[in-house]
């Protein structure tokens, strides 16, 4: 949650640095934003409500001569969205500025306590706690001892960039929880919560670790040391990959973009995942831990939030199937707060987009504290989630900027699906010959999606058909009970429709009482195992006048006699159709949201990577 952006050196347009980046931000928090610079010693800044384009307009007139400054997009915690609450917070006297991604747990206690003291609070923030505390540690005599001194004081999690007239040629930051990452340029330094906003300028960067403090000083000096002890030697790490590119390359919004890049990143993830000339055919480079210590796996936990939960549901079916392991699926916010008992050879699986997620972050940590092996799935090359893991699979899902997730969790599914292959086979329950046929069942797959991909025009009908509907009700079963989870979390995300997904077999446990002529309810039901199942639990929504729009398989006529509206996928093995399931749901999600107007890449109350609890 929240972008940082920070900046020091010479260049002549430090608004451009600074608004560029909080916009190759913005999906990590669009509620306000702002930015404050020291130009010939004084401290100036200014802060919008809404959008970064609203912040682009108040300064669009304007040419800020500095060649230091701090800037921040915002979700909001604590305090409403407003330009008081906006970050950066000044502290009383305006002589001190800081930009916060995180959350201050103890933020009141010590608010109380500054108020007695006599400081005067403008923000319903915890974030203004931070900057009093450094006001009134200045005594100490530097900026580095007083935030120093400030971050001893404070409970939670947070990463921090602060800027005074005291020091006017410094960035002090420091971390705990929160990612911040320092790009070493020519000349110049820039910082940021994300490597994104650093990767236009330099591909060189260096990751601050939880409990430390950095100082950039205009002569391009870094300098980082651990809280409360000795200085440290940080190495420099070169970034291969580009840039995000913010070009949403003729679409509409980047959501429609990326659900259509989907073919692509599946041809890419295969490309670097199977051999067709290796012994094991399927091989994942960053794994770390050896073939022996893998078959030797008897209970795997997956922990993830949202849609890599959602993955992490689909994993569970399909390595108990081909692997013959034991597989727990958990929440990671819930996961956290039970007692983790190993029993031996287990590994938690962590699978997060953006590889900083809160809790799934904490999660890792708790289990590593425990001597579990921790494997995790991430998009995000450099994450946190990527350096303390002791394995990793990259997601290769490129950069995604919508902040409902779509083509990372298609290339979630396939990296799952791979994985639970090659486990299988190293516990020889898979010969190489099954191996090879789900291998090349799995190369078809990004032809068949091109062909869903196809069917816009008839999806975006039945999404002005259904658009006005309060709720909708998802369903399916087996591998794809999963799908009608994804489905419905997606049309919650974007149109803010109440929406909810089950188990087909559940509805007569309670949901069938909610089925009327008014509610939509969506099938997903294609030639499974389960199929004969899901006709019976479609005919008892139509029964009851439920509307039904069903997704199935190709020439499955006997569906169409049930169906309201059906949507047609290629027949696939079964495995497989959780892959082909989400691109309609998808697309459902998608034009319902546009047909209500709403905005379908920065949804309200929404970031795209959730690093506070």
């Amino acid at each position: 949650m929240c972008g940082i952006i920070g900046y020091i050196g010479q260049h002549k347009s430090i608004e451009s640095i600074l608004l560029v980046g909080l916009e190759r931000l913005s999906y990590r928090g669009y509620d306000s934003s702002g930015i404050a610079v020291i130009s010939e010693g004084e401290l100036s800044h200014w802060k919008k409500s809404g959008k970064i384009h609203e912040l682009e307009k108040m300064l669009q007139n304007m040419s800020i001569k500095a060649s230091l400054g701090i800037g921040h997009t915002r979700w909001a915690t604590h305090g409403e969205p407003n330009e008081t609450n906006a970050h950066p917070q000044l502290s009383q006297n305006n002589k001190v500025a800081l930009v916060h991604n995180g959350i201050i747990e103890n933020y009141h206690a010590l608010k109380e306590e500054l108020i007695k003291e006599g400081h005067i609070f403008r923000s319903q923030t915890d974030t203004e706690v931070i900057v009093q505390l450094i006001e009134k540690h200045l005594y100490l005599g530097s900026l580095e001892k007083a935030v120093e001194k400030t971050v001893e004081k404070l409970t939670g999690s947070y990463a921090i960039a602060v800027i005074a007239e005291t020091e006017p040629d410094k960035i002090i930051v420091c971390r705990k929880g929160s990612p911040l990452i320092i790009g070493i340029g020519k000349d110049e330094l820039h910082l940021s919560s994300d490597i994104n906003a650093i990767l236009p300028h330099t591909k060189d960067v260096m990751y601050l670790e939880d409990n430390e403090l950095a100082i950039l000083s205009k002569n391009n000096q870094v300098v980082v040391k651990k809280l409360g002890g000795e200085w440290v030697q940080k190495q420099i790490h070169h970034v291969s990959w580009d840039a995000i590119t913010q070009e949403k390359s003729g679409y509409d919004h980047f959501m429609m973009k990326e659900i259509f890049e989907q073919p692509i990143v599946i041809r890419n993830i295969i490309s670097k995942i199977v051999d067709q000339h290796a012994k094991e055919l399927v091989s994942f480079k960053h794994i770390k831990l050896t073939p022996k210590e893998l078959a030797s796996i008897n209970r795997i936990i997956i922990q993830a939030c949202g849609t890599s939960w959602h993955a992490g549901l689909v994993g569970k079916y399909l390595i108990e199937k081909y692997a013959r392991i034991l597989t727990e699926v958990d929440i990671s916010s819930e996961f956290r707060y039970r007692q983790m008992i190993t029993q031996g050879n287990d590994l938690v699986m962590a699978i997060s987009q953006s590889g900083e997620t809160a809790d799934t972050l904490a999660c890792l940590r708790e289990a590593k504290a425990k001597f579990f092996k921790v494997l995790s799935i991430v998009n995000v090359k450099g994450s946190s989630i990527d350096r303390e893991s002791d394995g990793v699979i990259y997601s290769y899902a490129g950069p995604e900027i919508g902040v409902a997730s779509t083509k990372n969790f298609v290339a979630q599914l396939v990296n799952i699906y791979l994985l639970a292959l090659y486990l299988g086979y190293l516990r020889q329950v898979l010969t190489f010959d099954e191996l090879n046929t789900m291998v090349q069942d799995l190369k078809k797959i990004p032809d068949y999606l091109e062909v869903v991909l196809a069917q816009t025009e008839t999806i975006k009908h039945i999404a002005k058909k259904y658009g006005a509907s309060q709720e909708f009700l998802f369903i399916g079963r087996g591998v794809n009970y999963p799908s009608a989870l994804e489905g419905a979390l997606k049309l919650k995300e974007i149109s803010y429709i109440h929406a909810t997904g089950y188990p087909a077999g559940e509805l007569k446990h309670g949901p069938i009482a909610l089925i009327d002529e008014e509610l939509p309810v969506v099938c997903i039901a294609p030639k499974t195992s389960t199929y004969e199942k899901m006709v019976s639990n479609i005919q008892e929504v139509k029964s009851r006048k439920g509307k039904t729009i069903i997704v199935a398989t190709e020439g499955d006529t006997h569906l169409a006699e049930f169906a309201d509206d059906i949507i047609y996928i290629p027949e696939v093995p079964e495995d497989l159709s959780p892959i082909l399931v989400a691109i309609p749901l998808q697309l459902l999600a998608y034009y319902i949201a546009t047909e209500l107007g709403c905005d379908v890449d920065q949804p309200r109350n929404l970031a795209k990577s959730v690093t506070v609890e």
